[in-house]
């Protein structure tokens, strides 16, 4: 692996947290490259260790979110993602993000539909780590961060969902159940943890002066967001 690793951060029409990403990856020693997805193909994988699916509105969320997204890489990529993953990359997706990795089929299955109070939520919300995860080691059990989605409840067949969260698929838990997500589910991951998405914006809490709380007491200079960035640089040696 080179000395910083290589991250591609893919922005579909409607992406709108793709350059917040960059930075804070950028923060944490990788190396970034915001790339328009009319531009992607398969041989752009064998340079990168980590693809990011970033957060906004990908195609307006005209039909279901991440729908289009997804048929747009899988046109691109083929099974180059799965190819990638499957020979040690990771892949992160962050709100919308995590919508496109659903609707792949690179993470447990579910689905994100609308909140179940039918209106886009925006605001803080307090997490709670449910079992080990490499994009997780470097926070506390509970901490926070900010979220912004219309379709951010996460659901499933059956018992699925609580399946997830005994055997640790489900490694980001709701505080409180602000979008009525089963088992107040807020990131999966895969069964290698290299494949991580959530809802919440770690992006946004890069510098403790990102945070809501002028007097918050967390560390000197950094947000959650960052340690989870931090974390996962860790991950990668």
């Amino acid at each position: 692996m080179p000395a910083h690793p290589q991250a591609l951060i893919l922005k579909f029409p409607g992406t709108n947290c793709d350059a917040e990403t960059a930075r804070a990856l950028q923060s944490v020693g990788f190396e970034t490259r915001v790339l328009p997805s009319a531009l992607l193909e398969t041989r752009l994988l064998d340079d990168v260790q980590l693809i990011v699916f970033a957060g906004g509105f990908s195609y307006g969320d005209y039909v279901m979110s991440g729908r289009f997204a997804k048929l747009t890489t899988l046109s691109k990529l083929g099974d180059g993602l799965k190819n990638f993953i499957s020979r040690g990359g990771y892949a992160l997706g962050i709100c919308n993000g995590f919508q496109i990795l659903t609707q792949l089929g690179l993470l447990p299955a579910g689905s994100l539909i609308h909140n179940t109070t039918g209106r886009f939520i925006c605001r803080w919300v307090k997490l709670t780590k449910n079992g080990s995860s490499p994009y997780l080691d470097e926070l506390p059990d509970d901490f926070e961060l900010p979220i912004a989605h219309a379709e951010g409840r996460f659901v499933t067949a059956g018992k699925e969902a609580a399946d997830y969260v005994e055997n640790g698929r489900a490694a980001l838990l709701y505080g409180d159940n602000v979008n009525g997500s089963t088992h107040k589910i807020a990131g999966l991951q895969d069964e290698t943890g290299r494949v991580f998405g959530l809802m919440p914006h770690p992006e946004r809490f890069i510098q403790k002066q990102q945070h809501y709380d002028p007097d918050w007491k967390g560390d000197s200079k950094w947000g959650w967001g960052y340690y989870m960035f931090k974390s996962l640089r860790s991950a990668m040696g």
